[in-house]
């Protein structure tokens, strides 16, 4: 039994323990939230090190990107270095390749996304989803600055976005993360704030908690793609009217995971050192498991809310 184990630094009410099989092998995944506590993750991380087969590094993000350019959050580091044994990972390896074949799969097989209005939340965390909307002919409005920032300019423009993160990225990484990001109790307050920027698009995409964090009361005939959302955020989502529900990542046990915990799955499975493994070792795990997004249809009036698995 393998076990993985993602230590975060979001609210202990999200935590979560799923048993799953993939490939004929079995995984203990277990989520474990620190209510924002920096030092507590840490000394966490250096406690299980070497007793777990893979860390996920949840509630922060270790990379942003724009384009082919990496970035390193400061306050990350030191989580990433409390590990000396056990593989860590942030979930980058899996934004840059599961959610673009999300919406590869989306545009084939749910609807076109060619000219639909889409709010991305952040790109420069989820930068293969923003690549493939823009790709797939989607009209997006970049939320960065919106939602990480808490100033109200939209990027409509992916040239403009990828010149503005060139600016905008290297001062940020080096802010402390939860002036960036909702950490801890951030993670259930809602303040409803932007509403607009909802009500202008038709898909809204990206990171869960920062759609939480900010989404109107008003969600009717929204499309929300995004991941780790657990059985009362759907709920929520179906209260405020939102029309469907994408995950990126597949249910285990009711609970959609992030993204870190489902690329410190596939490094497992992988076996290969951490170091060396691409992109390439990602898709082909990726075609092995067949993964497909979680659709769900919330209207009260659809009898079958599960339209593809």
């Amino acid at each position: 039994m393998k076990k993985v184990v993602s230590v975060s630094l979001g609210a202990s009410s999200r935590n979560h323990t799923a048993e799953v099989e993939l490939l004929g092998e079995k995984f203990i995944v277990q989520r474990i939230g620190t209510d924002g506590d920096k030092q507590k993750a840490i000394e966490l991380i250096s406690e299980l090190d070497g007793e777990v087969d893979a860390f996920g590094m949840g509630g922060i993000d270790l990379y942003l990107y724009n384009a082919s350019k990496r970035y390193v959050i400061k306050d990350a580091i030191p989580m990433m270095e409390a590990a000396k044994k056990t593989p860590i990972v942030d979930g980058s390896g899996l934004k840059n390749t599961l959610e673009r074949r999300v919406i590869k799969y989306i545009d084939e097989n749910v609807f076109s996304l060619k000219d639909k209005k889409v709010l991305m939340v952040s790109a420069a965390d989820r930068f293969g989803m923003a690549e493939a909307l823009h790709k797939y002919g989607a009209d997006i409005t970049f939320g960065d600055v919106i939602f990480a920032l808490n100033i109200p300019i939209p990027i409509r423009s992916y040239r403009v976005f990828q010149a503005a993160a060139d600016i905008i990225l290297p001062i940020a990484c080096r802010m402390p993360f939860e002036k960036l990001y909702p950490t801890g109790k951030e993670q259930e307050v809602n303040v409803e704030k932007f509403e607009k920027y909802f009500n202008e698009a038709e898909i809204i995409a990206g990171d869960f908690l920062f759609i939480k964090k900010y989404m109107p009361k008003d969600l009717r005939e929204k499309v929300i793609i995004t991941n780790t959302v657990t059985k009362e955020d759907v709920e929520e989502l179906r209260k405020r009217g939102a029309y469907m529900l994408i995950t990126t990542t597949p249910e285990f046990k009711g609970r959609s995971f992030g993204t870190n915990v489902l690329e410190a799955v596939l490094v497992t499975l992988i076996n290969k050192p951490q170091n060396e493994i691409t992109s390439d070792d990602y898709n082909l795990m990726l075609d092995k498991l067949g993964f497909k997004p979680r659709v769900v249809v919330l209207k009260q009036d659809v009898a079958k809310q599960e339209i593809a698995e």
